[in-house]
């Protein structure tokens, strides 16, 4: 009887697996107010280019945005003429791609494993903690990680086979990926490549598909269009802002605070692969023996890769090394037959689970301290005045019926940690985004919309919050106010004189200049 239930379970969860990332990508995809800066700087300058009928070049609050070229702001505009200007419409663009991005390596990893593994690949794919974010957030991530899955599949059917029709295609995607997010999505690939070919002694062969006229003509006719019209309509200012700030300065300096130590992706990884940590660190131990693998020695030098150079950039970010979390998933897949010990595999699964129903006593607490500064702390103070009991139920049921299938269950190590990655999907979709979502971010959607409502314009004092342009539909120039117009703030930059107030919700305020 045990032998033929253990059996039958990864059978279900095989036909269960496909439903994973439309669960883990679209469960309560809008109930969320969109995060700032990024969500609101994304979804603003989709917003302004309706606005301003201009779907070629990005603003936002009306100043250039330079930060990302045009596709991903063409696809929130698909949403935005779908839905309106909603959460769900800014966030669909990367849900999608973050689902069919799941499917991707779900195809390769059958073509190269077998059903099993890709199974399993499938459901690392779309319940590890940062593709569950990216692929829930309305920015360019989920899309460029899709892109560059893509084209590094490709590159391996390609390298695997010498077949032209996937060499080709992963130029196709190349081209879509600096359309994206510019020069690293050739950057990424055309290293990985180049190691893996050079770990072979095959460098010949990597030139030859390197310098393939008919890929690079396939590229240079989807990217040339748009790089070279807004080159020539904003000049000077597209290079200064795109190229070299967004792309040299990001890597050579410190772009936005964003900083960190050279072991900071070493760190990060294993975060962004929860529930999946454990099993990361013991496949990593098979790192010598898959070398002898074609394509496992490609997933490794990829991963590596991308860990090592971004670990060497002057800018840091966590999402960043998800560019090279696609041949995780699927190492980790490959290798999960191998877990032994248990528990220290389900314990950091456990520990995550356990600290959700404990975030707003935290975040109240930390209101009565000096953490942070006032607009932080005026935020926290509404943390246990909008929880509500659906909170704890749901983030103690969960992890307890989790806790009851792992101790109880004679499933495989990765069966158990599978449901605790279904756990946490469900948890974080349902009721932690949308709770943390309030805390930081209610109060700024709420003055938007009571613009909106009362049909004025703001201007922005020392506040960096496009999120409240979205809400409020209007432009929000970062500027004092002339006398008798409105100004949104936060609660510890409110001028001393000269202002009244007309709205105030944790720590945003929105001011009025008095007249003289």
């Amino acid at each position: 009887m045990t032998t033929e239930h253990g059996r039958n379970v990864p059978r279900a969860l095989s036909a269960l697996a496909f439903l994973l990332p439309l669960v883990s990508f679209f469960l309560c995809l809008g109930s969320a107010p969109l995060f700032d800066v990024d969500e609101g700087a994304f979804s603003e300058a989709t917003r302004e280019m309706f606005a301003r009928g201009d779907f070629l070049s990005t603003y936002m609050d009306g100043e250039h945005r330079f930060d990302k070229p045009i596709l991903v702001y063409w696809l929130q505009a698909i949403g935005y003429l779908m839905f309106g200007p909603t959460e769900w419409a800014f966030r669909v663009p990367s849900a999608v791609a973050a689902a069919i991005w799941s499917y991707s390596t779900w195809q390769f990893a059958r073509e190269r494993f077998g059903p099993q593994v890709a199974t399993a690949a499938l459901v690392i794919a779309s319940t590890a903690l940062g593709p569950f974010i990216i692929g829930r957030a309305a920015t360019a991530d989920a899309l460029l990680n899709l892109l560059l899955a893509l084209t590094l599949f490709d590159a391996w059917r390609h390298l695997e086979t010498g077949k032209r029709a996937p060499l080709l295609r992963s130029y196709l995607w190349m081209g879509l990926g600096v359309l994206t997010k510019g020069p690293i999505a050739i950057i990424v690939p055309a290293a990985v490549t180049l190691l893996y070919c050079l770990s072979r002694g095959q460098w010949r062969r990597w030139l030859k598909s390197v310098f393939n006229p008919v890929g690079w003509g396939l590229l240079l006719v989807l990217v040339v269009p748009w790089y070279a019209y807004t080159l020539g309509v904003h000049g000077q200012l597209f290079i200064d802002g795109f190229f070299l700030k967004h792309n040299v300065k990001r890597f050579t300096g410190t772009l936005e605070g964003h900083t960190g130590s050279m072991f900071y992706y070493v760190l990060i990884v294993p975060v962004l692969l929860l529930p999946w940590s454990g099993p990361l660190f013991a496949a990593m131990r098979r790192v010598f023996s898959d070398r002898d693998t074609g394509v496992r020695r490609f997933l490794w030098i990829w991963a590596a890769f991308v860990v090592i150079f971004f670990s060497l950039s002057g800018t840091k970010l966590p999402h960043y090394a998800l560019y090279g979390a696609t041949p995780l998933f699927l190492l980790i897949a490959a290798h999960r037959d191998e877990l032994k010990r248990g528990w220290p595999h389900l314990v950091p699964a456990g520990l995550f689970l356990a600290v959700l129903p404990l975030i707003p006593s935290v975040l109240g607490y930390l209101s009565t301290t000096d953490a942070g500064d006032a607009y932080q702390r005026a935020q926290f103070a509404r943390a246990l005045d909008v929880v509500s009991p659906t909170y704890y139920l749901v983030t103690l049921l969960g992890p307890a019926l989790w806790i009851a299938f792992a101790v109880f269950s004679v499933q495989k190590i990765w069966v158990r940690l599978a449901g605790a990655a279904l756990v946490q999907i469900v948890v974080l979709s349902t009721v932690v985004t949308p709770y943390l979502g309030e805390v930081a971010q209610g109060p700024v959607k709420a003055a938007g919309l009571f613009m909106n409502a009362l049909g004025e314009s703001a201007t922005r004092i020392r506040f960096d919050t496009p999120s409240f342009s979205v809400y409020a539909q209007h432009e929000t120039p970062r500027r004092e106010p002339e006398p008798g117009h409105l100004a949104v703030t936060r609660i510890d930059r409110v001028p001393p004189a000269g202002y009244e107030t007309v709205f105030e919700d944790g720590g945003v305020v929105v001011i009025r200049r008095l007249e003289p």
